[in-house]
Order: structure tokens, then sequence, then C-alpha cells
């Protein structure tokens, strides 16, 4: 049986993806994203959740990452553009002081204390 951790998330959708069963998520993330997808009025995919140390090093990922400490997820939503998603994650409470980047194809929002922003698109 899945658990939710809110009416739109399961805990599943935030696991590591190397199957370590690392998936304990930060509850202002997962507050943050369904406020966002209440807004939205669609579904958020969560493309990566919680990460090992393993799994967040052979993704390239920093070694500060707010990955490791279930305190981040990378989204996409259908019919949004991943700048579009920021924009409006940043008006939320929950990521107006936190970590919002944006990428090609999906969005990385976190809950770290402290603002910062980054766009890494190629295009």
């Amino acid at each position: 049986m899945r658990m939710a951790v809110s009416k739109n998330f399961y805990r599943d959708e935030f696991a590591c993806r190397c199957g370590c069963g690392f998936d304990t998520v930060d509850a202002t993330l997962v507050q943050g994203l369904q406020r966002l997808r209440d807004i939205l009025k669609a579904p958020i995919h969560v493309n990566s959740g919680c990460r090992c140390k393993k799994h967040n090093t052979g993704q390239g990922g920093s070694p500060k990452s707010q990955h490791l400490t279930g305190k981040a997820a990378d989204i996409r939503v259908d019919g949004k553009h991943p700048e579009e998603v920021a924009a409006i994650a940043a008006m939320l409470s929950e990521f107006a002081n936190s970590g919002i980047g944006i990428y090609d194809t999906f969005t990385h929002l976190d809950a770290r204390n402290g603002k910062s922003r980054w766009d890494l698109r190629t295009r």
C-alpha cells in the first residue's frame, strides 16, 4: 500500500532511484509542492527526490546537494516550462527563501535555509 505524504504525493515518488530505500522527504518541501500543484491545477512529476550519497555521485550531484537530506525535488509539470514553474514557486513561502534551479526539462525546488537561484539551461 502506498503511503501518502500529502493529498497528491506519495512517499515512493521521492524515494532514491537506486533502490536503497532512502525515502525520508522533508515536510516543508512536500507542503510547497502540494501548494504548487493546487495553484497549477496539474500533476507534478518528481524526476528525482531523495538521493543516497552513492546515487547522488553517480548523477553528478553536488556533494552538498539538498537531495541528500530529502529536502529537494527535481520536477516537471506537463504543459509548463521550467521557468514558469520556477516563477510561480518563488512566490510561495516554502520556496521564496530556499533553492530554485531552472534546467532545460525540469525545475529543481528545495527547502534549504537560505535563498539560492540558478539557471542551467543550455538553450
